[in-house]
Parts: structure tokens; sequence; C-alpha cells
């Protein structure tokens, strides 16, 4: 890697000043190093009454406990900040040496691995393992402790403070630190594998992906970084990559079950779901009961049973998951999102106490409240159901960073450099085949129905929401892109005749590993309505869909939905509102300079005449009626989003107006969406 692109990646970002907690705290830390151990303790204990649940308060007091040999007070201060902070690694570690201290070497040798399973960047306690397995005469673990405490010792400092706080949760310091160290230090092969991991956390897989590349390049054998790069790939959807350095690391450790677990997932991404489902059923026959990995593994086998209609034997599995851990929400909420399974009177109760219990994590809680929304809804109570709806949604938004001014920001962009003179200077460019018919729109805009109706017909392949098109969106964003004064699409208007075509070649090969030989196929991404100008330059005679839905309807069911991932403008009234309204903005702009180019189609009229619909959609992609797309719920196929069971029972009315359940409380929602109620059955031009 240039100097210039890692100078680029580790750029520094500015940094506040301290609380006058933190101040205190960096005050009683100098205190105990220079081993004035009754002030340090004294004034941590003082600052505890204020902030009783403070880690690094906790911390401290333990650690000036322990120096003045009050053991049991430091055991008990553990054991209050385990309860506040079970995943700080350091308590552990503390924990280990008040045992040693007691001469308790069983104990320590417990909370030593305790710590370095939380973080695996603590030498002193791999060095406390290797003194506690010599005195108990494990040498052949001793001598593992001591070489993991060598390496460790090796790295720099800087390097392996922050691999410390990356471990712990501390982000950004973390961050902060390591970009310090590269741009003084330059290519250390350590540093950029962890600055990629850190931007794999923050969710920047461009900078990791490309950190790793450089990574690999000068040191190929290096398993955990390839190990790294194939999770990173993973996330960007690149399955295909991805399994390609799962390949090399399965050959080298055919026996890994870190790797077969991700070579399991990346055949779910290729959509082999039935090779997936034997590969995790091998690892759950290995795996011991009880764990939390049984769990998840589990929860991947029902995903997959899912997703290829085998409904009964999906609802055991996600049931297992739940006896394998009991307070999983993903698998309660994975139940009730098979939309036609029925919780029992003991199911709610059982998951109305985990919701409520002190304890249970916001993760599990939430997917806990969407799983109840259903489960009330179900039987007719609406205004609990709603509740959970709401609790849950407010849950997911915190943790949400999303920002619904960027969206409104994009729109405004396409409309001022998508005028009808920049496609008029641009006719003709692009691939001329018309392989790929597009499905936009909104989730739960009826856009699942409408793919497998087409799914039906014997030319067309259905596929998956495929992230190529976001994923070529991002490249052409750039690396750390300026959110508020953004390249694309602006930069669309610098790109000669041949870039539109190699996309659009590199689009159809990335996208073939999910064809199996049909002449045209599906890409059911829905938020591709953003980008209608750039499919229109790289596939001008690919057909477009917009899947829309009366939008109070659209929106509760946004509302309603706990998505996998993505899709972060669902969780709030306001935010579902502004971005249908911003829809609609859009698709009115693209109707204006491209008229005819996208073929509207209103999920009411789908259900009030299918055949006449189904006749409509072939004719717009130039392909002849089939009996078969009337009778889609037959058609045998793996459906990943969550009409995947809806779309396998015949089209029934009693769904369009199943919103008005709920009216009494959407009083705010009808208000965010003004005109939007009427705006949405204005037709766009006759498709050509």
């Amino acid at each position: 890697m240039d100097r210039s692109t890692l100078t680029s990646i580790a750029g520094t970002r500015p940094t506040g000043h301290l609380s006058p907690v933190e101040a205190e705290v960096m005050r009683i830390r100098a205190l105990l190093k220079e081993h004035r151990f009754d002030d340090a303790v004294s004034a941590a204990a003082r600052l505890a009454e204020r902030v009783p649940e403070n880690r690094d308060v906790l911390y401290a007091l333990a650690l000036g406990q322990r120096q003045q040999h009050r053991l049991t007070d430091a055991l008990a201060t553990l054991q209050i900040l385990e309860s506040h902070h079970p995943k700080f690694a350091r308590l552990y570690q503390e924990r280990g040496l008040c045992y040693v201290a007691m001469k308790d070497a069983q104990n320590a040798i417990a909370s030593f691995h305790q710590a370095i399973g939380i973080n695996p960047a603590l030498p002193a306690s791999f060095e406390m393992l290797t003194g506690l397995y010599r005195l108990t005469g494990d040498t052949e673990n001793a001598q593992r402790a001591a070489a993991e405490a060598s390496q460790l010792r090796a790295l720099p400092m800087a390097v392996l403070e922050a691999t410390g706080l990356f471990a712990e949760g501390e982000i950004t310091a973390a961050e902060k630190m390591i970009r310090a160290f590269l741009l003084e230090h330059g290519d250390d092969i350590e540093g950029m594998r962890l600055l990629a991991r850190i931007g794999a956390a923050l969710g920047v897989f461009d900078d990791a992906e490309i950190l790793l590349a450089a990574v690999l390049e000068r040191v190929p054998d290096y398993a955990a970084a390839r190990n790294d790069y194939a999770c990173v790939l993973l996330e960007r959807h690149k399955h295909t990559e991805a399994r390609a350095q799962l390949d090399i690391l399965l050959s080298r450790e055919p026996n890994s079950r870190i790797y077969r677990t991700l070579y399991a997932s990346t055949t779910v991404g290729l959509g082999r779901q039935d090779e997936a489902t034997g590969l995790f059923s091998e690892l759950i026959a290995e795996t011991p009961p009880g764990t939390r990995e049984l769990a998840e593994l589990h929860l991947s086998v029902a995903h997959a049973l899912k997703t290829l209609g085998r409904r009964e034997e999906a609802i055991e599995a996600y049931r297992e998951a739940i006896a394998a851990r009991p307070d999983f929400g993903d698998a309660y909420w994975s139940l009730a999102n098979l939309k036609t399974f029925g919780f029992t009177d003991e199911e709610i109760a059982q998951t109305q106490t985990l919701e409520s219990r002190d304890e249970t994590a916001p993760v599990d809680r939430y997917h806990l409240c969407f799983a109840l929304g259903k489960a009330f809804e179900d039987r007719a109570d609406f205004e609990t159901s709603w509740r959970y709806y709401e609790r849950g949604n407010a849950l997911k938004r915190q943790e949400s960073r999303y920002r619904p001014d960027i969206i409104e920001r994009n729109t405004a962009n396409q409309k001022r450099v998508c005028t009808p003179a920049f496609f008029a200077e641009r006719v003709g460019w692009g691939l001329p085949t018309d392989e790929p018919i597009f499905i936009v729109g909104l989730p739960r805009s009826g856009s699942t129905l409408i793919e497998q109706i087409l799914a039906s017909h014997s030319q067309i392949e259905g596929t998956q929401e495929l992230a190529d098109i976001p994923r070529i969106v991002l490249d052409l964003q750039g690396r750390d892109p300026d959110l508020d004064n953004p390249r694309y699409p602006a930069n669309l208007c610098e790109l000669p005749p041949d870039a539109f075509t190699g996309l659009a070649e590199k689009y159809l090969r990335d996208t073939q590993v999910y064809r199996i030989g049909r002449p045209r196929f599906i890409d059911k991404m829905p938020n591709n309505f953003r980008h209608i100008g750039l499919l229109h330059l790289m596939f001008p005679n690919a057909r477009i869909i917009d899947a829309r839905r009366e939008p109070m309807a659209c929106c509760l069911g946004n509302l309603k939905q706990l998505f996998a991932q993505g899709q972060e403008f669902t969780y709030s009234v306001a935010d579902i509102a502004r971005y249908y309204r911003t829809y609609l903005d859009l698709m009115e702009h693209w109707d204006a300079v491209l008229p005819g180019r996208v073929l509207r189609v209103w999920h009411e009229d789908v259900v009030a005449d299918l055949e006449g619909n189904v006749r409509r959609i072939l004719d717009f992609c130039g392909l002849p009626f089939e009996p078969a797309c009337l009778e889609f719920h037959k058609t045998k196929r793996s459906v990943r989003t969550a009409s995947s069971e809806q779309v396998r029972r015949p089209i029934f009315r009693e769904g369009l107006d199943q919103w008005r359940h709920f009216e009494p409380w959407l009083g705010p929602l009808r208000t965010a969406l003004g005109d939007a109620i009427e705006r949405y059955r204005l037709p766009n031009s006759s498709p050509v």
C-alpha cells in the first residue's frame, strides 16, 4: 500500500475534553502508580458514591483494595463491576490476581482464562497463567501461555494497547491510538490489521478490505488476517471472493470450526440453501449443548430451511435455538416473522417475562418486542400489539445512525444531475442486453409477490435482493465519502461511455453466480429506486418495475418489520414517512426525465385483478403469458425476504386493509405522510 493511501485511511479525528469524572479517574490512577493506595481507595470510594456504575471507578477501587490486601473487599467490588460490565476483560484479570494473592490456583486460572477469552491482548494474564501452570505441573499449557505472552510483548506498545481497547469495546479510543501509530510508523502489519478490524466494526468495510488486502500481499500466510479478509468480503456481499479466501484457509486447516462456519455462511449468500443446511448441521452435531454458538447454528439452519419453504422443519430449528439459549430474541422474532406461525399462551408469557427482565440485552429485547407485537396482533389485541411494536422500534432506533437528510440530499442531487438533457447526451450508452429485470420500491410493498410471479415464468430466474448495484454506488462514492458533499451522483457526468459498459459487464459477471441458466433474471433490491439513472446508463434495455403500495399500509408494514440488516429508515414514524415522501418525489422525477422507462405496479391492483396485472407485467418484459405465473404459490424456489411464507399461498384480499386495525394509533403517521396518501396513485407515463 502506498504511503498516501495509508495516510488517507489513517487520517486523524478531533478529540474532546475530559469530563470531571474522567479527570478524577486520571488522578486516582496517578495515586495508584505512586503507591498511595490509601488515598486512591478513599478517592475512588467517594467517586463510586456519585457514579456507582462507572467501570473505571470500580476497577480502580478494586485494584487499590487488592494492593491494601483487602482481598475480600476487592472481590466484592469486582462482583459489582461484573454485574454492570460483564465484558470488561481486566476485571477478570484483576480477580485472577486476587486469587493468586489468596493462593487459590484453580480459581486464578479460571479467571485469567475469562480475561483472555474477552481480550486476547493481555500479556499479564498469559504470564500469570504460565506461572500457575508450571506451579500445577501442567508443562504443555505453561509453554502455550508463555508463547502467547512472548508474542504479545513483541508487539509495539501502541498496537498492544489499542488491541486491548478494541477487544473491550473502546473502539473510538483504539481507533485514535492506532491511527496515530500508523501515521508515524507506516506499514506496520499488526497495526494495519487492527485498523481494518476497527473499520469493520464501524461498518467501513471498503477501507477494511483495502487494508487487509495489503496485509495479505505482504504476509500471504497470515491466517488470522485472511480470516478477517473473508469476513469483510462476506459483509460486502462478495460471496464468491469470500469463498475463495476460505478455500485457502480450509486447505490448511480443514477441521477449523471458524472457517467451516464462515464457509457455510458464504454458501447461504450464494443462494445454495440445501448445501448450507448440511454444513450447519454438521457443525451442530459437533457443538457442546448449552453454548451460545449452538443457538446461533440452529438459527442459521432455520433461516435456510425457511428460505427453502420447509416451514415445519424451520419451526423446529428455531425452537432448538431457543432451547439452546432461552433469551435468544432473534429466534423468537424469526418464529413470528414466519407470518403464518402462532405463539401459544405459554410462549407469549415466557416472551413477556424475558422482555421485561433488566438483564435482557437490548438486542434481544427489541427482537422480543417485535415478536410480541406480532403475537398480540394475531390475537386481535391491537393496542397491546402496537405498544410492543412501538417499544421495539424505539429501542432499535436508539442504536441506529440513520440520517434522513442524507437520503433527501441524494434525491436532490439526482434531480439536479439526471436531467432530460443529461440523458439525451447519453443515448445508446451502456450494455444493450435486457437480461436484468429490476424490481424497486419500498420494502413491504408487494415486491416479493411480483418477483414470485415473474420467477414462475420459464424464461425468468428469481435470485434475491442483490447487493451489486449498491456496491457499485459505494465505489462511485469513493473511500471515506463526504456525506454532506458526496461525489455521487455528480461524478456520473464525468464518466465516459465505456465506463458504464464496464460497470454493466461487471454486474453481469458478478451476478452470474446466482443464476442457473435462464435468459432473464430478477434483481429485487428495493432501494435501487434511488439509482434508476445509473441503471438506465448501464442497461438501457433492462426492465424496471416500481412495486408500490398504499402509503399507510406500506409504512405500517415497515414499522412492524424488524429487518436483518439495513432499512434503517423503518424504525420511527417520522423516518418512514419522510422516506416514503422522498421515494415519491424521486419516482416522479424519473417519470419526467425517463418517460415510460419504469412500469408502476400497485399492489392493490394485483390483488384485485391478478391475471390482468400479470399480463401487463409480462407484456412490459416482452414475454409471452404463461399460466404458471397465476399459480406462483406453487413455484418451488428460495425466497429470502420477510414475505417468503406469504408468497407460497394464493393471493388473499384480507391483507389490504389490515393496517386499519392500528388506525387509532396512526394519526401521527397520516399527518407526516401528508399529500403522499393521494399522490401515490398518480400514474406514470405509459411504458415503451
